[in-house]
């Protein structure tokens, strides 16, 4: 489809609104789900990060084991 003008080219004949809002609302919604993308990602990389130090906190602190189990015989008579 060839335009004659620039113009032209944005009425699109007459859909231009509604095509030009389409691309409009496409980008708006793809950098916000790249923002929202990047702070979930920021988050959940803290939350390892603090999962992690926490781990190391724990395993310098205290070298006992968490439970003790004993073996039990049992008998079959």
């Amino acid at each position: 489809m060839a335009f004659d003008s620039f113009s032209a080219f944005i009425a699109m004949e007459g859909h231009g609104p509604y095509v030009w809002t389409c691309y409009g609302v496409f980008f708006v919604l793809m950098v916000g789900l790249m923002a929202w993308s990047r702070r979930r990602r920021s988050a959940t990389m803290a939350a390892c990060r603090r999962n992690y130090e926490r781990q190391e906190r724990g395993q310098q602190r205290a070298a006992r084991p968490a439970a003790t189990f004993t073996r039990v015989e049992v008998s079959q008579d």
